[in-house]
C-alpha cells in the first residue's frame, strides 16, 4: 500500500498574490506532491495550502515552503483578523493511507527541528505531535 499524507500549512499572507504564488510554485516545481487547493483571504491575510503525496516529499516540501514564506513575509508588517504566530501559523502532516497519526507526529517533530535548525524559525510542536501535554491544544500554544 502507498503511504500518503496531506499537508495543510497556512501561510500568513491573503493579499499579496505575488508572494502567494512564489510559495506555492515552491510546491507546484516539487516532486511526488501534488498541490490541491490555494485558498487566500483577504481579512484573515492567510492563505490555506493543501498538498499530499508520499511522506519523504511532503516533509520536504514543506519545509521548502515554509523556509520560502520566512525569506518572504515579514510579521513585523502584518496585519490580519486571525491571530498568527509567524510566516507560517501551522503546518500540520495528516495521515491519509498508509500511515498512522503517530508516525505523521513524528515527522512533525523532525520537520519543526529541522526548519528550527536550518531555518533558523522557532517552531511548537502541538495537537498529536507536542512534546508536552500543555502544547496539545493550539489555542494554548497561541498564548
Amino acid at each position: 500500500m502507498n503511504r500518503l499524507i496531506e499537508c495543510v500549512p497556512n501561510f500568513s499572507e491573503g493579499r499579496n498574490m505575488d508572494v502567494i504564488n512564489q510559495i506555492t510554485d515552491v510546491i507546484r516545481q516539487s516532486k511526488g506532491v501534488k498541490l490541491l487547493d490555494v485558498d487566500p483571504g483577504e481579512a484573515t491575510n492567510r492563505t490555506v495550502v493543501t498538498f499530499v503525496g508520499s511522506p519523504e516529499a511532503v516533509v520536504e516540501t514543506a519545509f521548502q515552503a515554509v523556509k520560502r514564506a520566512g525569506e518572504l513575509i515579514d510579521m513585523r508588517q502584518h496585519h490580519g483578523a486571525h491571530p498568527r504566530m509567524g510566516a507560517t501559523d501551522v503546518c500540520p502532516l495528516i495521515p491519509i493511507a498508509g500511515i498512522t497519526l503517530e508516525e505523521c507526529a513524528e515527522l512533525a517533530r523532525k520537520l519543526a527541528e529541522r526548519i528550527a535548525n536550518e531555518a533558523g524559525i522557532p517552531c511548537y510542536c502541538y495537537e498529536a505531535a507536542a512534546f508536552t501535554p500543555e502544547r496539545r491544544n493550539l489555542a494554548v500554544c497561541r498564548k
